[in-house]
């Protein structure tokens, strides 16, 4: 049975996922993006843009976008790749994936067409599952080389999440881990703190990062735990101030409410040679956190 596609207020197609508990995500077939995550209680999870333009081809500031053939703005590409401003299709053989549960899982994919071969002129299959659980979202992307000669791309998922109030959050997993900072035209550090915490713009792209990472939301008393393979980096992204009244679809004060906490692979190529597979995977999902002796104690989060 395939999923049911109906249109939204903006006219854009999307999928409807359900799940018994009572959460709910949204998923558009443009970009193949998460735009929305709601828990058992209705409270959305992911951040969305006031100022996102919801109307193609312009990419989506918001949700989970998908981040391909690159991350950045480096060589010809658009930012980010042109995944995420391209319409996708239901894919109706996700072999060889094991049939999911239609009710709380679709499977899309993502062609190259003629346009994007002028671009980046490498003929692909990007194909993706979102699923939805109790209390968690899993992403699972794949891309095949179907050209005669192989091809390298980098990847991320970029996870917008929700949060109460930025100088209340911190991240943990990273410290002791290296780092390219974004905002010093990428030079190479190393995480000296326990935790990231934010008192303004962070654009960075750690290296070699665990499996595993907690985005504890203190005033919310809500942890986000990333779990994640085949993407080893992980990139930290606020813009502040200056940067969100730079951003035309960003609403000034939004960056006190949202953070990026993004699952990639950036400082190593993906390499595929013709007819081979590339495959990742990401789990989103929520728990609560509660003080202990003045703090969250993230310790079970981090290593449970």
């Amino acid at each position: 049975m395939p999923p049911n596609i109906i249109r939204g207020v903006d006219g854009l197609p999307k999928v409807i996922l359900t799940e018994p508990g009572g959460s709910s995500a949204e998923v558009l077939l443009f970009g193949g993006q998460v735009i929305s995550w709601k828990n058992d209680r209705r409270e959305e999870l992911l951040f969305m843009s006031s100022k996102a333009i919801l109307k193609p081809p312009n990419a989506i500031r918001g949700g989970i976008p998908i981040c391909f053939p690159q991350f950045g703005n480096f060589g010809t590409l658009e930012q980010h790749g042109f995944a995420r401003n391209r319409m996708w299709s239901i894919d109706d053989c996700p072999s060889p994936l094991s049939p999911a549960n239609n009710q709380s899982s679709v499977d899309l994919i993502l062609k190259s067409t003629d346009e994007d071969l002028k671009t980046w002129p490498r003929s692909f299959q990007l194909r993706l599952r979102i699923s939805l659980g109790p209390g968690k979202l899993t992403l699972i992307p794949r891309v095949r080389n179907t050209d005669s000669r192989p091809f390298s791309f980098t990847f991320a998922i970029r996870n917008y999440l929700s949060v109460s109030d930025i100088s209340e959050v911190r991240v943990e997993g990273l410290e002791t881990l290296d780092y390219f900072d974004n905002l010093k035209q990428r030079q190479r550090f190393t995480e000296q703190t326990d935790a990231v915490t934010f008192d303004g713009e962070v654009d960075r792209i750690y290296l070699s990062t665990p499996s595993k990472i907690a985005t504890i939301d203190h005033e919310k008393k809500r942890t986000f735990v990333l779990r994640k393979d085949g993407l080893p980096d992980a990139v930290v992204w606020n813009p502040w101030d200056k940067k969100a009244k730079a951003l035309p679809d960003f609403g000034d004060e939004d960056y006190k409410v949202m953070l990026c906490v993004d699952s990639a692979a950036i400082e190593n190529r993906i390499v595929l040679k013709p007819c081979e597979e590339w495959r990742g995977c990401q789990e989103l999902s929520t728990v609560h956190s509660s003080y202990c002796s003045g703090q969250l104690d993230p310790w079970k989060v981090i290593h449970g």
